[in-house]
This record gives C-alpha cells, sequence and structure tokens, in this order.
C-alpha cells in the first residue's frame, strides 16, 4: 500500500466517513503506512473527516508501536517538523494527532509529552495563532500524561481565557477541565456568562458549545 494511493485514500476516507477505526487499526498492523494516508487525510476539506483522522491516527500508531515504535517515531518526528517554520507550519492537525498518538502509548514517547506540551509557550505568535485552539485541544489529551507538564504551562493555559476567538476560549476551558486544572475558572465567574461558541471533536463527531456551557460542565 502507497500512502499517495488514491485508492488507499478513498478506502480509508470512506471507513471514516463511518467511523470504523477498528478496521484501521487491523489495516495498519498489516501495512504501516496507513499512517502516512491518515495524515493526508487530516487535510480533508472535511473537519469531521479530518479529526477522525486524527482519531484513527492514535489508534493505528498504538497498534503499529506495539512492533515497531521506531516507525512510530520517525512519524512523530515528522508531525513536529510539519509544524515547523521549515515546513511553513502547513500541518495545522499535527499536535492533536501528535497527542493522540502519545496518550496511547506514553512509556513508548515521553519525549514527545513536553514537546506537545510545551508548544503554547515556544512558538512565535505568528505560527500560534494558527494553532493555538488545537494545541490546547491536544494538550488535554495528554491530561492524564502530562501532569508536570501541564503545570509548567499553565499560565500561557489561563491566558487563552482572555483571547478574542471564542474557539481559542472554550478549548482553554475544555483543556483545563480535561487536566484537572479548574482553580483558573473558579477565579472567572465572568466566562460563565460568555456565549461565545466553540468546535469539539468528541466521541467520534464535532459539537457546538458556548463557552458558558464548558465552564459550567467543568465546574460541576
Amino acid at each position: 500500500m502507497r500512502s499517495t494511493s488514491s485508492g488507499a485514500k478513498k478506502q480509508l476516507r470512506e471507513l471514516l466517513d463511518t467511523r470504523r477505526i477498528e478496521e484501521i487499526v487491523d489495516l495498519a498492523g498489516r501495512q504501516r503506512r496507513v499512517l502516512g494516508t491518515l495524515l493526508s487525510l487530516t487535510f480533508d476539506a472535511e473537519p469531521l473527516i479530518a479529526w477522525r483522522a486524527v482519531e484513527a491516527m492514535g489508534a493505528a500508531a498504538a497498534r503499529i508501536a506495539d512492533d515497531d515504535p521506531g516507525y512510530v517515531r520517525e512519524h512523530l518526528r515528522r508531525l513536529r517538523w510539519l509544524i515547523s517554520d521549515e515546513s511553513g507550519g502547513i500541518c495545522w492537525h499535527a499536535p492533536e494527532a501528535m497527542a493522540e498518538i502519545v496518550r496511547r502509548r506514553p512509556a513508548m514517547f515521553p519525549d514527545h509529552i513536553p514537546i506537545v506540551v510545551y508548544l503554547l509557550r515556544v512558538m512565535e505568535e505568528e505560527d500560534l495563532v494558527r494553532f493555538r485552539a488545537g494545541i490546547l485541544w491536544a494538550i488535554g489529551r495528554l491530561g492524564d500524561v502530562a501532569a508536570s507538564e501541564i503545570e509548567a504551562v499553565l499560565p500561557s493555559i489561563a491566558a487563552c481565557l482572555d483571547d478574542s476567538d471564542p474557539q481559542v476560549r472554550g478549548m482553554a476551558v475544555w483543556c483545563l477541565a480535561q487536566s484537572r486544572r479548574t482553580e483558573p475558572l473558579k477565579a472567572r465567574r465572568d466566562l460563565l456568562s460568555d456565549e461565545g461558541t466553540a468546535e469539539l471533536y468528541l466521541d467520534g463527531h464535532l459539537a457546538r458549545r458556548s463557552v458558558a456551557e464548558l465552564v459550567r460542565q467543568a465546574l460541576t
């Protein structure tokens, strides 16, 4: 299977369309280049397909890592490069994809936990504008395995609660909730009247939630 094969890409897209993640995992166990094809599908024009490609990449990478962790490590390096200035920062879902992979096999790839989390602190602002919401989602996904790293960037996460973009504000709230760091929210009662909306990928679907709703859920 070639990652550039239109037939393979079409097959995987159909599986993503009906969210048959386990079938993708089985395929990845036989054909490692599934990861490359899933990466290309994170650029899909349909947001739901792109997000499901992120989810499937994490599951497929975990399957491959059990046999060949080096292959997945190289894939993680490629994702990191696709965020860099050298690549032009062309892969907007790269932080999320890295997080999905690492959270499933944190003991195999512990060095990539700080790489993902610290993006929020080390990226230049002109690049961070495009990636900030996705990085916050990625940090939230790593909440159970990145306690010390998240503590180090907590002020940066909290600062995102004042971002002009409601998507960023919403993702900051969700990130804090997932990371069990809700103290910054308790001091921001004003957010309970923030009706700006954010789109969130949950359980295979995209849902819109107001910032206020996300805050209420986090503080419940």
